[in-house]
């Protein structure tokens, strides 16, 4: 007996039905495999404990004196703290944007005018600068002054001569209390 057309079509459908499926769950079971592979990859991507750990500090300046600085570490870079005197606060204020290479008044630079946080990284090449400690060279405005190429800074971190293009950088930092300054 001869095959009729019915009866062809009629076996082949539950056969194309039936690779479609195996082709579709072939196709799922790819893309879940593919997904447990790139997991683990994209997840290690993600920052450690002890990088978590630094992103953000909190420090008590009511232990620095007045006209005293203080140097941490923050993200692995070095942050100043520095609680200026009522002269250091006024020399700043003084300043006229006009003079700056890069212009921004004390009041930009400083949350409260007492206490000034910086990063102490020269945004030339990145050298510390010196102005910490007692007895260090602080440059012609008594700020910090980076041995390296000759930038000098003022009191509020502002480059006033020298190569560096910009003032000293503020992280982003808040008052949590009157004496105590989160960083981060």
């Amino acid at each position: 007996m001869a095959k009729t057309s019915s009866q062809t079509t009629d076996s082949s459908v539950p056969q194309k039905s039936r690779r479609d499926f195996i082709v579709v769950a072939s196709y799922a079971m790819g893309a879940i495999g593919a997904g447990a592979v790139a997991w683990p990859l994209i997840d290690q991507m993600n920052p450690a404990a002890d990088t978590l750990a630094l992103a953000s500090i909190e420090v008590d300046v009511s232990k620095i004196e007045e006209g005293q600085s203080i140097t941490l570490k923050w993200r692995g870079k070095p942050v100043f703290i520095r609680h200026r005197t009522a002269d250091e606060i006024s020399r700043a204020d003084s300043v006229t944007l006009d003079e700056l290479r890069d212009p921004q008044t004390d009041a930009e630079r400083a949350e409260k005018p007492e206490y000034l946080v910086l990063l102490g990284v020269c945004t030339h090449l990145g050298c510390v600068p010196l102005g910490q400690k007692v007895g260090e060279v602080k440059g012609e405005y008594d700020g910090w002054f980076c041995p390296c190429h000759g930038s000098h800074y003022d009191t509020s971190g502002r480059i006033r001569k020298g190569p560096a293009p910009l003032n000293l950088e503020i992280p982003p930092y808040s008052f949590v209390s009157d004496q105590v300054v989160k960083i981060g």
